[in-house]
């Protein structure tokens, strides 16, 4: 990057925010139970979504302690993101349009997801790792048939009647993207990490979930009349929810982020659901940033240098953001203390280019 360029990064990561933004990258971290929240703009008419009926909107579970946000940000710092990054993130809040966010490994994709919640007090992240085997049933909701049949009593009863099987709720739970379409009073923040590692016919299936905001569990509905309200558990761990009528219904679409490293393409129409944004690789402000929340204010020299001699050994990408943090890490332990020979080394195997074809 060019000294001019430098510069306007800088000067854009000064200015002040447009009034339009409610993300802003102030680093914030807000909890669902804190007295003044930043205040969402009303979905557009399209993607507004009724309750169904006898349904009150939820509110959001509060969660024990920070230590996952803590984990994956660190102390937040402001100004850390690109603004026409920031431009895209709101303009997806304000659409309630799922974001696509593709970029090379370790450029803060999934870590976007925590920054979204974080800030705007969207409380616990529900996290959806994809894998070649994942359908969409798996982030909806699992139901553990063979464990009721396993528990349920054997033989007749002592007036020879058949005894009916253990209650349904007990073996039900809602998955991350299930527990998102709850009728939340503010929308969650659903992460759907790494879709490009799907089977194919994945991402397709989630279009008219993302088009409908709602979903139908069979094993519910076959209940009828005789039994509407149902408490299931969720992804929440320990929150459960009542769904009604076999049907699970948002009030509000969640903020959706979904990951991709760009290994495989998605449909035309899959594209046309989401608002996309690629995360370049950070530079030596964001990288600065990103060592100062995990290891705290102010960079020595030692540090600066070693960022500097990152970013030219990177080049075209090839080197991850998280290797340049585990080298800071054995920097501060005093790994560069015993010879320089030693330390080159340690580095050159902390630095494995991730774009080489050799085996580790």
């Amino acid at each position: 990057m060019s000294g001019d360029e430098t510069d306007l990064c800088d000067a854009a990561a000064l200015s002040p925010a447009p009034s339009w933004w409610v993300f802003q990258d102030s680093g914030a971290h807000r909890s669902p139970s804190d007295d003044t929240l930043p205040e969402l703009p009303p979905a557009p008419p399209w993607r507004r979504f009724r309750p169904t009926a006898d349904c009150e909107p939820l509110d959001t579970p509060v969660p024990a302690d920070s230590w996952e946000v803590d984990r994956k940000l660190g102390a937040r710092r402001a100004g850390t993101l690109d603004h026409a990054v920031i431009d895209v993130i709101n303009a997806a809040v304000q659409l309630r349009r799922p974001l696509l966010v593709t970029g090379q490994p370790g450029t803060g994709k999934s870590s976007l997801a925590y920054q979204i919640a974080a800030e705007l007090g969207l409380g616990r992240v529900l996290w959806w790792p994809v894998v070649s085997r994942t359908t969409l049933r798996d982030g909806l909701y699992d139901y553990d048939a063979i464990g009721r049949v396993q528990d349920a009593p054997s033989g007749p009863g002592a007036d020879g009647a058949h005894r009916p099987l253990p209650d349904v709720s007990r073996y039900l739970t809602l998955g991350p993207l299930g527990t998102a379409l709850l009728p939340w009073k503010r929308p969650r923040v659903l992460l759907i990490d790494e879709l490009d590692k799907s089977d194919i016919d994945l991402p397709n299936d989630l279009l008219h979930i993302f088009e409908e905001g709602e979903f139908r569990i069979r094993e519910l509905e076959r209940l009828g009349q005789s039994r509407r309200a149902v408490s299931v558990g969720t992804a929440d761990h320990g929150a459960p929810a009542v769904v009604r009528d076999g049907r699970v219904r948002c009030v509000e679409f969640p903020l959706v982020v979904i990951t991709s490293n760009g290994e495989r393409a998605f449909s035309p129409a899959f594209r046309r659901r989401c608002l996309e944004v690629e995360l370049a690789a950070p530079d030596e402000r964001r990288l600065a940033a990103m060592i100062e929340s995990h290891f705290g204010t102010g960079l020595d020299e030692r540090t600066l240098e070693l960022v500097r001699s990152f970013l030219e050994e990177r080049g075209d990408g090839s080197l991850a953001a998280d290797q340049l943090l585990n080298t800071v890490h054995m920097l501060t332990n005093g790994a560069a203390d015993a010879d320089e020979a030693s330390w080159a080394r340690l580095r050159s195997s902390l630095w494995r280019d991730l774009a080489s074809d050799s085996a580790p």
